[in-house]
């Protein structure tokens, strides 16, 4: 597989982990064409198990001599090894583990002589029970098919999500003359709307990408809705968003700007530029920006157009989904801050640190992230808390003090509550720990955007770029004359993974279940989080209310039911 970025002139082949199941679809090959558009730097991965059709290993030494025997390029090998087994564990990696450690005793307390053994994961964002003897079974399968030469097979028995993440990689790997060239009329338009968020660049990459494989003319808008406003639209290329990928913020440029004080100049623009759909990624304004084009429908014909949001801001709050783009990175940036926290008091004793972070009111980021640097408290807007509660965790602190733990850390989500503020708070421990412990402030702040995003930013950004083109593209190609006229509400959907399967949820449905004056979904899955956050803070809790995991099959069957990525 090859992957090219700008840099200097040359080819490295990277050999990873991992048994190689590259043969189950064949790699795009390394092309002296990418060179003559400018990438003047190619990457090849390599797993350490890579094997051809035939069976023979592939090593990174004999892809080196074969590109330079062939192309004449100058090539390095770096064998990554055991640096990728090594570093710190990552916020998800530490809320991961954290979930599966409670899920498997939680297992072990409800089993019976009855029970099969089972082995504790992950779907989507639900801890589910699968039965080990089940696993082994598909594992050995795997191999099975390995042995005898069936790789398309020992893909799919790899279960939906490593077949859909290897047929997404080949698709953004390397242009490709669109199957179908579909009508000129049928134009898309990408723009980003909010603050930036990590991931956003991915996803306006790969959706560019896989629109103009769809043959779709693909424009992007600078400056959100309000540079569509003002015409600022540029019809792009597969190479103008190279490079994109690792890049963090918006790199189109984005605003705040709701479409309701500008509507007319949209419209204006849609027509001129004769958009027929809209690929929209950003925070709540994206989402609400998008249901204010469909109210106007009944106005503006030009708006009976295919939309979609995808999901994009730091604070998660956006309805349709349980993850939005750039909220991993952040709480990445914010557990790497108060890990720094943390460890400047390693040589002070009795220390509290009160850390205040963002996501207005809501308090995904406080308690995914006390969760991974094991916070002694985050106190959230939907969480209500009282004086009484104050009290209780300032008890605990001062108990926690006597023993071999002498330093604290409290989270504050910075719209938990309109009087108990952040200085509130630190007046509050300070008075009450006087003599026992004393207290710091620090307000995380813009840190939280997180710059580069991470792997897991990266991947889901492309991947929902991916699937957003493709159902707006199926939409447009109904053979219809002239314009597209697209007013039902499953015409205009933000896309979310939502628990275990991506779903597209019309704009119109979620406003039933949004709060607009706190900008946040009704309901909101995180809040079970705060069971476990106060269980691994040492709180005498009570389990009743915990929600275990369900226990389900691993079958061939299962394994091709499509489940999330």
């Amino acid at each position: 597989s090859m992957a090219g970025v700008r840099g200097d002139k040359g080819c490295w082949c990277s050999a990873a982990g991992g048994l190689g199941l590259s043969r189950g679809g064949r790699s795009p090959p390394l092309r002296p064409q990418t060179r003559s558009r400018g990438s003047r730097l190619n990457i090849i991965i390599i797993a350490e198990g890579a094997i051809d059709r035939s069976g023979k290993p592939i090593s990174s030494n004999y892809v080196k001599d074969l590109v330079v025997q062939r192309l004449g390029f100058d090539t390095r090998v770096t064998v990554l090894g055991h640096v990728q087994r090594g570093g710190t564990p990552s916020a998800f990696d530490r809320v991961l583990s954290s979930k599966m450690g409670m899920e498997a005793v939680m297992a072990l307390l409800e089993a019976t002589p009855d029970t099969p053994a089972c082995v504790v994961s992950l779907s989507g964002n639900q801890s589910v029970r699968l039965p080990l003897m089940e696993c082994v079974q598909v594992t050995k399968d795997v191999q099975k098919a390995m042995d005898e030469k069936r790789f398309e097979e020992a893909i799919q028995l790899r279960g939906r999500s490593f077949e859909n993440n290897w047929n997404i990689y080949k698709l953004l790997a390397h242009q490709k003359p669109a199957q179908e060239k579909v009508r000129r009329d049928r134009d898309m338009a990408i723009l980003n709307v909010g603050a930036p968020a990590a991931g956003m660049n991915a996803a306006v990459r790969s959706a560019v990408r896989i629109a103009i494989c769809q043959g779709h003319t693909v424009y992007v808008v600078s400056d959100g809705f309000e540079g569509l406003s003002k015409g600022q639209v540029r019809e792009v290329g597969w190479h103008d968003v190279a490079g994109w990928l690792g890049r963090g913020g918006s790199m189109l440029g984005t605003k705040r700007t709701l479409p309701k004080t500008c509507m007319e100049k949209i419209v204006e623009n849609v027509r001129k530029f004769n958009i027929q759909a809209l690929l929209v990624i950003g925070g709540f304004e994206a989402y609400e920006g998008v249901l204010q084009l469909v109210e106007a429908r009944g106005q503006y014909e030009e708006l009976c157009i295919i939309m979609c949001v995808i999901p994009a801001t730091i604070s998660n709050n956006v309805p349709g989904t349980d993850f939005s783009l750039g909220s991993d990175t952040a709480v990445n940036a914010a557990m790497e801050s108060c890990d720094r926290i943390k460890q400047s008091a390693s040589g002070t004793k009795r220390r509290v640190f009160i850390v205040e972070t963002m996501g207005g009111y809501c308090g995904y980021l406080s308690t995914v992230t006390g969760i991974a640097v094991g916070a002694d408290a985050a106190y959230v807007y939907e969480d209500p808390f009282t004086i009484h509660d104050l009290k209780a965790n300032v008890e605990h602190l001062t108990d926690k003090m006597k023993t071999d733990i002498q330093r604290g850390l409290v989270l504050r989500n910075e719209k938990c509550h309109e009087h108990y503020t952040t200085e509130f708070l630190y007046n509050l421990y300070s008075s009450e720990g006087k003599g026992i412990f004393d207290c710091r402030i620090n307000v995380l702040g813009h840190l939280q955007q997180g710059g580069a995003p991470t792997p897991f930013d990266r991947n889901y950004g492309t991947k929902l770029g991916v699937k957003a083109v493709l159902w707006m593209s199926e939409k447009l190609c109904v053979p219809l004359p002239g314009r597209v006229f697209a007013n039902s509400g499953d015409s205009a959907c933000v896309i979310g993974l939502r628990k275990k399967v991506v779903a597209f949820s019309p704009v119109t449905e979620l406003k039933k279940v949004t709060d607009f004056e706190h900008r946040l979904p009704q309901e909101q899955w995180w809040l079970n989080l705060r069971l476990m956050l106060k269980m691994l803070a040492n709180y005498q809790i009570s389990l009743t209310e915990y929600i275990s995991g369900t226990m389900e099959h691993v079958t061939r069957r299962t394994l091709s039911i499509e489940k999330g990525f």
